[in-house]
């Protein structure tokens, strides 16, 4: 018995959202690793291996979207240029970026993507896409954290 995705021609919006976001995701893991190499502080080890595992959370979920995108029938992105045409989160090609700053500013960035997941979260509720809205829950929850995490190692100083 073959057997095809009960899943197609979803709207332009959920699957435009979806790009939207796996080019941020793609972004805020360039932004987090940039800092992460980046990184000199007293606290060098402890941000380091923070920096680090939520890298590789963000880097995690960009096949999981992209995926998705693909169950929905649609494409999804195909170049870095693509991605910076789409990407929400800005870049930082600052040099000698404080630790202090680094942390605010991927908690800004976090904040911002997990505003846009929740807004990608009730389209999919007014589209009926539960499998979509599901997988939105979970990579909220995981932003949250980081964003937790970031708060409370601002807040270490």
């Amino acid at each position: 018995m073959t057997t095809t995705s009960s899943v197609s021609n979803w709207p332009d919006s959920v699957v435009s959202g979806l790009n939207s976001l796996l080019a941020d995701n793609l972004a805020l893991d360039v932004k987090t690793k940039n800092f992460h190499w980046h990184l000199s502080d007293s606290h060098f080890r402890d941000y380091h291996l923070l920096f680090d595992d939520q890298a590789s959370q963000i880097f995690a979920t960009t096949d999981v979207i992209a995926e998705r995108v693909r169950k929905l029938g649609s494409q999804t992105l195909k170049s870095i240029s693509q991605i910076a045409r789409l990407q929400r989160i800005a870049d930082n090609e600052s040099d000698g970026i404080a630790a202090r700053d680094m942390i605010a500013e991927l908690l800004r960035d976090n904040q911002s993507l997990i505003a846009e997941m929740k807004t990608l979260h009730a389209l999919c509720d007014e589209t009926g896409d539960v499998a979509t809205a599901s997988l939105l829950e979970n990579w909220i929850d995981e932003a949250d954290g980081r964003a937790w995490f970031l708060l409370e190692a601002g807040q270490a100083r």
